[in-house]
């Protein structure tokens, strides 16, 4: 047995409906739609949801785990929310939020003016630093990679967007010999 798949989901404080293939989750930070496998049994007891296997097949198996994952992150997303934190790095490099809209400028000869999904509030609290938050785990993931994307971080000085809890090595330059 998956010891993800077999957990029990609290749906408390969540309004949760399911036809077919497609669940849907409502709560005080908004509503997510996602379809999941068809495959899985989904069972609602009181506060909880169980997410149980018909058979004991390898592809049953795998879809199991990642289908309670899938729900619960949108259960935890529309209670709690996902953030992900940014940290830009550099001489000059800075970022602007133009109401929702994001502004770079990260070292290119222009700007790069960055206009992010709906459902995802980008904040610029210092010009250094950018948060993204939204109620999809992965489309908060996406944003934050795209935004990453535009100036990685480059291994010897560490200059370039990275996320906050990201660890830069760095490699030693040049040595005159």
């Amino acid at each position: 047995m998956s010891r993800v798949g077999k957990q029990p989901i609290n749906i408390k404080d969540v309004e949760f409906t399911h036809k077919g293939n497609v669940v849907k989750v409502k709560g005080k930070l908004g509503e997510i739609e996602k379809s999941v496998s068809d495959i899985m049994k989904l069972d609602v007891e009181g506060d909880e949801l169980h997410v149980k296997r018909p058979n004991e097949t390898k592809t049953v198996k795998s879809l199991h785990g990642l289908t309670r994952a899938l729900i619960n992150n949108m259960v935890e997303g529309v209670t709690k929310g996902y953030s992900k934190s940014l940290e830009i790095v550099g001489v000059g490099y800075r970022a602007e939020a133009k109401g929702n809209n994001l502004f770079l400028n990260i070292g290119y000869s222009h700007p790069i003016y960055f206009v992010p999904p709906e459902g995802i509030t980008i904040e610029v609290p210092v010009q250094t630093q950018i948060k993204i938050t939204g109620i999809d785990k992965e489309l908060v993931g996406l944003v934050a990679a795209k935004i990453r994307s535009f100036r990685k971080p480059e291994p010897y000085k560490g200059k370039g967007i990275k996320y906050s809890n990201e660890l830069i090595i760095k490699k030693a330059g040049k040595t005159a010999g």
